[in-house]
Formats: C-alpha cells, structure tokens, sequence
C-alpha cells in the first residue's frame, strides 16, 4: 500500500491541473452518516426521503426528517480530508472540488473553487412565493422550525438541495464539466461512483487523457478505468499521503 501512495502523491506533484470529486465518505468523519452503509440514513429514513414527489405528498415527513438529519449537519466541522484539499488548492494544485455532498463542509473548511452539483442544506426557498432563507443564520432557522417550516406567506419550504426527480443546477454542473474537462488529473474520493451524472465527471476526464485516481474505501463503479485505486480509509489516506508530497 505505500508504494501505491508513493505513487498517487508523486502523480499529484506532476499534475498541472487537478479535478477532485468528493462523495458521502468524505464527510463521515465529521460525523455525518452517508446515505447506503447498514447505518446510513437510507436505513433510517428510506431512500424515498430525498424525492421530490414524496416531499410533495409528505412533506410533515420530510420536516420531521430535515430536525434530525439535516440541521445537524450545520453544526458539523470540517475534518482532516477537507482541510487536506484546501491545502491543495492554496497550492495551485486543485483547480476546483466537486462534491454530491450538501453539507458545505469544503466551503467552511476554505475551499474557494467549489461546485456543489447536489445543492446544500444551507439555504432553503419558500416555493410559493421564492423567499430565501439563511440556515445559518439562526434567527431564520428558528422562524422556519416554529412555522412548521411554513414561510411567512405559508407556502411550504424546501431546502436547496437536489431530490430525485429534479435537474442539478446547471450552473454548478458546468463549472465541474469544465474542471472535468480540463484537468490532467482527476480524483475520486469518498463515492461509490455509481450516481449518474456525478459518476460521468470522471469519465469526461479520462476520454481527455486525465489519469483517473480513487480513493474509497469499498468497490466503485469506475475501479477498473483508475490509473490508481486505494482502498482505505480516507483519515488514514491523508496522514500517510502528506509525508509523500513535495
């Protein structure tokens, strides 16, 4: 195993331009479940939770699950892997992060270039009358959990966030198309690779020439395409990977 990080941090040093998409393992040591593990929030709340009909015709359900699951994630800290690729990025190596994750960790760690193709739990909009409303702002939270998450016009509220059965927001989507599409390297870290089109990022890349590096602890849905593919923990990863890199 040291030789393959010996290799991905001498990969790294030669790369001019770096694309890095990071999925639900990045944040796990934060203390944020992913979604599909035996303990995620798939199994707690089903996978219905994150659709758009379903919050439609349940949306006391949704509520009820955004107190207990989402909320927390604004108190959440960024951990050792997202200070990782702030430093990576200060360094002129990454050139931009994408991630699937709606917590906003990267950006709280200081991440500037980052795409947030699924959308963040930090802001929600009434969808009656478009209000916005800022979560961290804890006087808006606590207008919204009073109001049953009514907006003061009383139309619901939902979270900026990406269910299943609603288009990704474009204009993040493009940013991680053209870091995608321009990046001699691209890393996968922390996702299974299989939700589509996160999962098609990598792709763009590697039809460009990039070489493809994965970091994930388990099989991903691209492992057989990786120029390299360590399967580990990310903590670990990381404290092993920074005595390598110039």
């Amino acid at each position: 195993m040291n030789d393959k990080i010996r290799e991905f941090a001498q990969t790294l040093n030669d790369s001019k331009s770096v694309a890095v998409l990071t999925g639900a393992g990045v944040s796990v040591p934060s203390g944020i479940p992913d979604f599909r593990s035996p303990n995620g929030l798939y199994s707690r709340y089903g996978q219905e939770i994150f659709d758009i009909d379903f919050f439609n015709s349940n949306p006391e359900k949704f509520y009820e699950f955004a107190r207990e699951g989402l909320f927390e994630m604004l108190d959440s800290q960024p951990n050792i892997v997202h200070k990782f690729l702030v430093q990576l990025e200060r360094a002129g190596v990454v050139k931009g992060v994408v991630t699937q994750n709606i917590d906003g960790l990267h950006t709280k760690a200081g991440s500037v270039n980052v795409a947030e193709i699924h959308g963040t739990v930090r802001t929600w909009h009434c969808i009656k009358c478009m209000k916005r409303y800022e979560i961290l702002d804890e006087q808006q939270k606590e207008l919204l959990i009073s109001r049953n998450f009514r907006c003061t016009c009383g139309g619901l509220t939902k979270p900026d966030i990406v269910f299943f059965g609603e288009m990704l927001p474009m204009e993040e989507y493009r940013k991680a198309e053209l870091w995608s599409s321009e990046c001699d390297t691209f890393i996968a870290m922390g996702t299974s690779l299989l939700v589509y089109p996160a999962a098609q990022l990598p792709v763009y890349a590697l039809r460009k020439g990039a070489k493809l590096l994965i970091v994930n602890k388990g099989h991903t849905g691209l492992d057989e395409y990786a120029y390299l593919k360590i399967d580990m923990d990310l903590e670990e990863f990381v404290r092993q990977i920074t005595t390598y890199l110039a």
